[in-house]
Parts: structure tokens; C-alpha cells; sequence
């Protein structure tokens, strides 16, 4: 009884500091993982990433949605970035607070976003979720496919940490009930 009442004050205290900092913090893969065959049903978990991108690096059945905070503009191809320009995805906080009335959630539910390294999206749509009135908000840190490799024969290649690294379920198969369609 008291590991309980201990588990809730912390957890309370936790997001209460998270809202009032206004920045998201990180978990693992692998903490996402527990948390979703613990408590699945009390929680949002979010691919962020745009549909085109996970059709070539892979998916986790894991999530609940794939709602892209950003999408990929084909019309403008960025030669210097040698990339496609992303855009915000104006409908991106409405259509995750729709995936939490789906699951007869509400914006205090625990949400975590996961984007392809957890830096540039990942991260950034957790803390624009934090700011648009959802409260208790997280992402996973080294997203799907992690980092690059820094030396060897495999240098730059994105072989470290991530969902996809740390061993969790995953497959090129994706779930038309999940992923994105405008």
C-alpha cells in the first residue's frame, strides 16, 4: 500500500513539475515498451512520423496511431539538406486529442510521441503537445531507428539504441487501422 502511495506521489509531482517546465521529458524504448503491456489502455502512444517514412523503415504495432507532426512536402525538395521540406501538420493537436477520446482518454493522460532519432520530432511535438494543454506528455529518446554509429565499418548508419535496436517488436508490415490517411 505504501509502494502505491509513493508511486502516486511521484507521479503527481512528476507532471505537475513536467507542465510547469513546459519541456517534455524522455524515456527508453524499452520503458515505453513495459509501459504499454502494463497500462496500454491508460495511455496514448504516437508515431509522429510521416507515413512515406515508416512504409521504408519499419513500424511498431506497438503504438495506438501514427499522427505525423510533420509531413513531407514532394513540391519542394531542399538541395542543400539533400530532403524533401517538412511542414507542421496543422491538424496534429486535434488529431491526437480525437486518438484520446477514441481510447475515452482525456488531455491528462500520459501521451508518448515517437518520432525515427527522438530529436527532431520526437521531442519537439511532445513539448508542442505540453503547450497546447495536454499535461503529462513524453518521448522516447532515439525514437525508432536511434542513433548513428559514430566509427567502424557501419559508421553514420543508425545501428544504436532505438526502438528498432533495442530488440522490440517491429516489421516492414504496416497496420492500415494505424497509420496516417488524410
Amino acid at each position: 500500500m505504501m509502494k502505491l502511495l509513493l508511486a502516486t506521489f511521484l507521479i503527481t509531482f512528476g507532471l505537475s513539475f513536467q507542465a510547469s517546465a513546459g519541456e517534455a521529458l524522455s524515456l527508453t524504448a524499452q520503458e515505453t515498451y513495459d509501459l504499454v503491456k502494463k497500462q496500454g489502455d491508460q495511455m496514448l502512444f504516437v508515431d509522429v512520423r510521416d507515413p512515406v517514412e515508416i512504409m521504408f523503415i519499419g513500424f511498431t504495432d506497438a503504438v495506438d496511431t501514427n499522427i505525423p507532426f510533420k509531413l513531407a512536402d514532394r513540391s519542394k525538395f531542399l538541395a542543400d539538406k539533400g530532403r524533401f521540406a517538412m511542414n507542421p501538420n496543422p491538424d496534429f493537436a486535434a488529431s491526437v486529442e480525437q486518438a484520446l477520446k477514441d481510447k475515452r482518454l482525456n488531455k491528462d493522460a500520459l501521451i508518448v510521441t515517437m518520432c525515427r532519432s527522438g530529436s527532431t520530432r520526437g521531442k519537439p511535438s511532445a513539448d508542442y503537445l505540453l503547450d497546447h494543454g495536454f499535461s503529462n506528455v513524453k518521448y522516447i529518446d532515439h525514437g525508432f531507428q536511434g542513433s548513428g554509429s559514430k566509427e567502424g565499418k557501419k559508421a553514420g548508419m543508425r545501428i544504436v539504441n532505438g526502438w528498432q535496436n533495442e530488440g522490440l517488436p517491429w516489421s516492414m508490415k504496416l497496420n492500415p487501422e494505424k497509420i496516417y490517411q488524410p
